[in-house]
């Protein structure tokens, strides 16, 4: 599979918006965006402007590189979604939210969707107490995310114990002390506050 292994900051650069791919360097004034806004390259500044095929192009793309997906796996749960009763758009951005390396991050269990993807495909996240190594693992209501026990002694998880609680998406709930969350309800579009137009993917692909 094929996979971005340049500076992710760029990424960020090249959409115009924070994709939050480095943790808290994002949240901080280390930030590369907020230091330059322009995209990346010789022509980035040259204020070029965009047709709607470019728009839509970019919206896809932006929304590719926030869940760190590549394109044959973008497309397939957009085709899943498009099967599904009601809004296409809308169904896709929920599929997305509850792949199994993005509740770890929502659920604050690690600081970036690739940490998430890492701590997963290291056999460290269990799912009603069985181990799941596999990221796109879709979750359902009710299910009980945690780290493995096993697990649980090792430095950066001590860390998290003793950190003081974040604010979490209302589907779901952590508790630091045990290290285990659970999908209280399934995401609805209100609860995807990232900056996603996704008629714009939806009008893209329908071409």
């Amino acid at each position: 599979m094929a996979k971005y292994t340049g500076p992710a900051c760029r990424l960020c650069r090249r959409e115009g918006t924070k994709l939050f791919l480095k943790g808290e360097r994002c949240t901080s004034g280390k930030c590369s965006l907020d230091k330059r806004m322009t995209p990346p390259g010789q022509h980035g500044a040259s204020g070029k402007k965009n047709s709607g095929y470019a728009v839509q192009l970019r919206e896809k793309q932006k929304t590719k590189r926030i869940y760190g997906l590549c394109e044959k796996q973008f497309r397939g749960y957009f085709d899943k979604a498009d099967n599904m009763r009601g809004i296409t758009g809308e169904n896709m951005l929920i599929l997305l939210e509850t792949r199994l390396d993005n509740v770890v991050f929502r659920m604050g269990i690690a600081s970036s969707r690739d940490q998430a993807r890492q701590l997963v495909n290291h056999a460290t996240i269990t799912v009603n107490g069985k181990t799941v190594d596999i990221p796109s693992y879709l979750v359902k209501k009710g299910d009980v995310i945690a780290v493995k026990e096993s697990k649980q002694d090792k430095t950066y998880f001590k860390g998290i114990k003793e950190a003081k609680a974040i604010g979490l998406p209302k589907w779901v709930e952590f508790d630091n002390a045990t290290l285990t969350g659970k999908v209280v309800e399934l995401p609805t579009r209100e609860d995807i506050t990232q900056p996603i137009e996704e008629h714009l993917i939806v009008e893209l692909y329908s071409k």
